[in-house]
């Protein structure tokens, strides 16, 4: 089957776009997904004409489908408290939106927030309305929702809280991202992931999947924590990860690797070595790589 598979790659002020497909090349990717600014601030680069047209040719020469690639909206954004940050997360996740569409970017993987004590279904109702709001403008951009660990209040933690979001929004243009760490912190067992979409399917529908994110988990099950490892080397594993990658429903949507960088020694908390072009090469071959981490060490 076709394999549409990236990672997170870099977006700078100088080269913007067209930085990001290098990075991608680089890791023998056919996708990648990026930020297009700081995730933890506001500070935006005027977006380049030029720069984009010179990443469009760049991907049509190496077999990336612009369609495929995604954006990640910035961390900063909390559709789900409706307190004095409200109207300013709602406002910068439009003008996220207008960035993807001059940058030609499809769809942008959305956090969906955290009540921070309002409650579960306040935070839903604020991330609806203001969904509602923020989808009602006609643009050619979908927002996916991301399945989310359930750290502290965070909300999409489970298949029927983004039901309930997706259903109240009713919108063409919101979906989901999946993401297996998450999901694997959430409650669910990556190895049971076929009765797991079984029930999303019912649901919610599986048309509605427009990415995943494939990650490991540091964690074990419903752990509610966030904490990633490296393809084959958390708590998930690694042939549950590829039965996962390899399922024929989602031969179309892109995969992305969300992993932690490599640390320069077993001793050393520093993480300095991207590890994308060797997972990506691991999962090609369909066999696990007990060494992965040495090597990328060792050819840095």
């Amino acid at each position: 089957m076709k394999l549409i598979i990236g990672s997170h790659v870099s977006f700078n002020k100088d080269e913007q776009l067209v930085k990001s497909v290098k990075e991608a090349i680089s890791y023998n990717a056919n996708t990648f997904m990026f930020y297009t600014g700081a995730p933890q601030n506001t500070n935006r680069s005027e977006l380049n004409l030029e720069k984009i047209e010179e990443a469009d040719k760049l991907m049509e020469e190496n077999n990336i489908d612009k369609t495929k690639v995604i954006v990640h909206a910035p961390y900063i954004i909390n559709l789900a408290n409706d307190t004095k940050s409200y109207d300013f997360s709602i406002n910068f996740l439009k003008q996220e939106i207008d960035r993807c569409a001059t940058l030609g970017i499809k769809n942008i993987v959305l956090h969906p927030g955290s009540h921070v004590g309002l409650g579960e279904a306040k935070g839903l109702d604020n991330i609806v309305f203001a969904l509602k709001n923020i989808l009602s403008e006609d643009k050619c951009v979908t927002i996916l929702i991301e399945t989310m660990a359930g750290k502290g209040s965070e909300l999409g933690k489970t298949t029927d809280e983004i039901k309930y979001i997706i259903d109240n929004v009713n919108s063409k243009n919101l979906g989901v991202c999946l993401d297996t760490c998450h999901l694997n912190d959430s409650g669910i067992d990556i190895s049971k992931f076929n009765e797991y979409i079984e029930d999303f399917d019912k649901k919610i529908g599986i048309s509605k999947i427009g990415c995943i994110h494939v990650n490991d988990s540091l964690n074990t099950i419903s752990s509610h924590k966030d904490r990633h490892a490296n393809i084959g080397f958390g708590t998930i594993g690694f042939d549950n990860l590829i039965n996962v990658i390899y399922d024929k429903r989602f031969e179309n949507i892109p995969k992305i690797l969300e992993t932690p960088y490599v640390t320069k020694g077993d001793d050393s908390k520093e993480k300095v070595y991207p590890p994308y072009k060797y997972e990506i090469e691991m999962i090609k071959n369909k066999t696990f790589d007990k060494d992965l981490i040495e090597k990328i060490r060792n050819n840095k």
